[in-house]
């Protein structure tokens, strides 16, 4: 590697260390301000010893970088306000602003509100009238959030979770009323809109749960198709595609680089960032379709250069900043987590696997749908099974028989939205039942996605449980993965696929 890619590696990997040890340990600033020190120390021995000087710069950059992770993360730290501390456990009223899309839930809505500097989560009916950009007040129950049990024991950092988010109390059984319509961002204002009325497009032309997964797949509509389907589509590793995630987008750029195989790279990167655009605006510009949307043009990338490592350093620089922005997201938001593993999976991995799996056709991207399910599959699987413990058996004969229409899937849920949309006004009322019959290709590419998701899951042994898989485990398996890939790649190109 040259100088500048080895000072690129020190800067990343030094700050992302910096904040994770900040995220578990109360790493007190002048430890931070040590590790300074030396990054200055090893720049004078530089200059003093020439023949060293590279590997010098190298470790300063490093030291340097991951004292600047411990400040970032301690300036992040959130702290309450004590005008709410000291009523917790009380039933209060707050009054303050929506600052984000209201989470529906089947039995409730989540509404982010920032009273004053702090953020306040409040659980309210599920009907409520309230939107983003709304001054509301609130009545309910404040407390602070809680870690909870996931399957086979396992906790979730829960408070972590939503300090991500800028919430630090929450407000249960509460009632909430607008009082008036507060300062917001135009732009996602009306991409939330957008969002709403294609949603409520889906909802007339086609029935459920193929409506809630046809908005899961294209717009990350969070209701998607309820707990028991989630469920399923869990145990047989599909549950990438039931949330908007990078893979989806992927597949979709996949399919627009099919079309304009012809085409030159600028007129297809230029298309596939303008569809990445629309769908991240089409979800009301939510924070993870934006993140799935910069992690799925890294694959493209790679692809469109022939050069996989240029996508690798992408993927490190587009972390960086992710972090850099919000440092909570590196140890407590497992969406963040999945998206920079599955896309190193697609981008490292996916290429070996093709190359092993020349036995299958290429015809309708079945070699290049099972390489890519390898990939993901294979680097987010530790993490997986250190947060739920659940190793699928059929994943891959699952995700090849679904992903193969999935992009089409998504292709014809549009434009039943939009037929939806059309047929569902007053004036065209009579004709209503036109827009199902325009749906009815997209019906059938859906329930047979589910149905694929049912008699997979159906099947003995489909899924097992690993109890005892530890965070040691999780990153020892990690390390044999990236160590042997490093190995292999090493000896063919002498390590500047990184």
């Amino acid at each position: 590697m040259n100088m500048s890619v080895n000072v690129l590696w020190a800067l990343v990997g030094g700050f992302l260390v910096g904040v994770f040890a900040r995220s578990f340990f109360l790493v007190p600033w002048p430890f931070a301000a040590f590790l300074f020190l030396l990054s200055l120390g090893a720049l004078a021995l530089a200059y003093f010893e020439r023949s060293k000087w590279q590997q010098l710069v190298v470790v300063s950059v490093a030291l340097t970088a991951c004292a600047a992770g411990i400040f970032r993360m301690d300036l992040a730290s959130l702290r309450g306000a004590p005008e709410l501390t000291s009523h917790l456990g009380e039933t209060v009223t707050v009054e303050g602003l929506v600052v984000d899309e209201p989470d529906v839930r089947e039995s409730n809505m989540r509404l982010h509100i920032r009273v004053g500097e702090t953020g306040v989560l409040a659980t309210v009916p599920p009907h409520t009238e309230v939107h983003y950009g709304d001054i509301v007040r609130a009545k309910g129950k404040l407390g602070l959030p809680e870690n909870f049990d996931t399957t086979l024991g396992r906790q979730f950092n829960y408070p972590m979770y939503l300090a991500k988010d800028g919430i630090v109390y929450t407000l249960s059984f509460a009632q909430a009323d607008t009082v008036a319509k507060g300062h917001s961002n135009f732009l996602r204002t009306a991409a939330i809109w957008t969002k709403q009325q294609y949603l409520k497009g889906l909802q007339v032309v086609l029935p459920e749960p193929e409506s809630g997964l046809a908005g899961g797949i294209t717009v990350g509509d969070k209701r998607g198709v309820g707990k028991e389907y989630s469920d399923i589509f869990i145990v047989v590793g599909l549950v990438h595609i039931i949330v908007l995630s990078g893979y989806n987008i992927t597949v979709v750029m996949n399919l627009v680089g099919k079309l304009l195989a012809g085409a030159s790279r600028v007129v297809q990167l230029s298309t596939s960032v303008l569809i990445v655009v629309f769908i991240v605006l089409m979800t009301g510009m939510a924070p993870s379709a934006t993140r799935a949307g910069a992690m799925a043009l890294l694959p493209l990338v790679a692809r469109m250069t022939g050069r996989m490592y240029l996508a690798l350093r992408a993927l490190g620089v587009v972390a960086l900043v992710m972090v850099l922005w919000n440092p909570y997201i590196l140890a407590f938001d497992p969406g963040f987590q999945l998206s920079v593993l599955a896309t190193l999976g697609l981008v490292l991995f996916s290429p070996v696997f093709a190359q092993w799996l020349y036995w299958i056709p290429e015809k309708f991207a079945l070699r290049e749908i099972a390489a890519s399910t390898l990939g993901t599959q294979m680097t987010v699987l530790p993490l997986l099974l250190y947060q739920n413990g659940l190793l699928s058996l059929v994943a891959l004969p699952a995700n090849l028989l679904a992903l193969i229409v999935v992009p089409l899937a998504m292709a014809l849920s549009v434009i039943s939205a939009m037929a939806g949309i059309l047929f569902g006004l007053p004036a065209l009322s009579a004709v209503e039942g036109f827009g199902t019959f325009i749906a009815f290709p997209a019906y059938v590419l859906l329930a047979y996605i589910i149905k694929v998701a049912e008699l997979f899951a159906a099947l003995p042994f489909s899924a097992v449980s690993v109890a005892a898989f530890s965070a040691w485990w999780m990153f020892g398996a990690y390390a044999l993965m990236f160590g042997g890939l490093w190995s292999m790649k090493k000896g063919t190109t002498d390590g500047r696929a990184f």
